[in-house]
């Protein structure tokens, strides 16, 4: 599969920690999604086989075009993780030079290799020359906003071999904070000439086309909002907003439920499973408002998220607190007949945690 062929859908899924997980990406190619990308895995515990890490390099034969995300900082090791990543069948592999959290960073991975020009470089030309598939990079914009060094970081890489390069238009220090710079991105666009994937800010279906108008990217990556509406991507395909209402809401959980169970199966440490993540992206399904301004999802206070519920149900699927959550995941998971408690102010967020990319 060619790196134009991939790099060129209008609408990606970005790599998100604990939000791209294999029954949510079934989820979106259901929705319509083309390609997307696995949880961000540890190269070093990929290359020592690491179970838990190479779980996170698994694809479905359902999905159209998957991506594996590895992180690290040794060319030799990267090396050797995405061979195993192209012998589980990713049919490209992604370079994480983006991730904000210290986890990553004081390792030396993901955004602190923002600061680490040639040691990219050797890590993309030893990459390209163990595997046969593309090889792309997701960056920032660098580590500070005041020391952007994405341009410099991007040509090391064209130089070294890599078929497309994601900026999300961020800082590391900015984390979600401020506006996406999407005038970074078309100030990349014009100075590589692999793809160039735009991130950062995607609200609606509409500002794919606008963004790629506005910055000549050859498309763009959608992160939050993706998880919080799936069927984005079908909105992107038909040209036209849909709106869930609760019925239509509750369908795209008990369908995710569904893909959790035959991952996972349907037995006690397989429900455990399914409510973990079930929890997780309640957190983000739970974002969906009807008319909801363009930035709902980067906000904390459900007083911005739109419409107020319709009906109790709605009520219910809209709610991240922990009594709401653990009801929600008691009926839908365990099947046991519920309903939802009453809401308490003071009871505190189900998921704390949140999705990085």
């Amino acid at each position: 599969m060619s790196a134009d062929s991939i790099f060129r859908q209008p609408l990606i899924m970005a790599p998100m920690s604990r939000g791209t997980d294999l029954p949510f990406r079934r989820l979106l190619t259901e929705y319509g999604a083309t390609v997307s990308l696995g949880e961000m895995a540890y190269a070093h515990k990929v290359a020592r086989n690491g179970s838990s890490e190479r779980v996170l390099l698994r694809r479905h034969p359902d999905e159209k075009v998957f991506g594996a995300q590895l992180a690290g900082k040794l060319p030799h090791v990267m090396a050797e993780a995405a061979i195993i990543a192209e012998e589980q069948g990713a049919d490209f592999v992604d370079v994480n030079l983006g991730c904000p959290i210290d986890d990553a960073t004081r390792r030396g991975f993901g955004a602190a290799l923002m600061k680490r020009q040639k040691r990219v470089a050797e890590i993309v030309a030893a990459m390209k020359a163990a595997v046969s598939i593309p090889i792309s990079i997701k960056m920032r914009l660098g580590w500070s906003a005041e020391k952007p060094t994405f341009l410099k970081i991007a040509k090391a890489a064209e130089d070294a071999g890599v078929d497309a390069i994601a900026l999300h238009g961020r800082s590391r220090a900015q984390r979600y904070r401020r506006a996406a710079d999407w005038d970074a991105v078309g100030e990349l666009a014009a100075s590589v000439s692999v793809p160039v994937i735009g991130n950062g800010d995607i609200f609606h279906w509409t500002d794919v086309s606008r963004r790629i108008e506005q910055t000549g990217c050859a498309s763009v990556m959608i992160g939050r909002w993706g998880l919080a509406r799936p069927w984005i991507f079908r909105e992107l395909q038909e040209q036209r907003e849909i709106e869930f209402y609760p019925e239509e809401r509750l369908a795209v959980l008990r369908r995710y439920v569904d893909l959790c169970r035959e991952l996972f199966r349907d037995d006690e440490k397989g429900r455990r499973q399914t409510r973990r993540f079930l929890g997780f992206h309640q957190d983000f399904f739970a974002r969906y408002r009807r008319n909801a301004s363009a930035d709902a999802v980067n906000a904390d206070d459900q007083r911005n998220w739109g419409d107020a519920p319709a009906d109790p149900l709605e009520e219910w699927l809209c709610r991240v607190d922990l009594p709401g959550v653990e009801a929600l995941c008691d009926w839908l998971v365990d099947g046991e007949e519920r309903t939802p408690p009453p809401l308490d102010q003071d009871s505190r967020r189900a998921v704390k945690t949140p999705a990085y990319g």
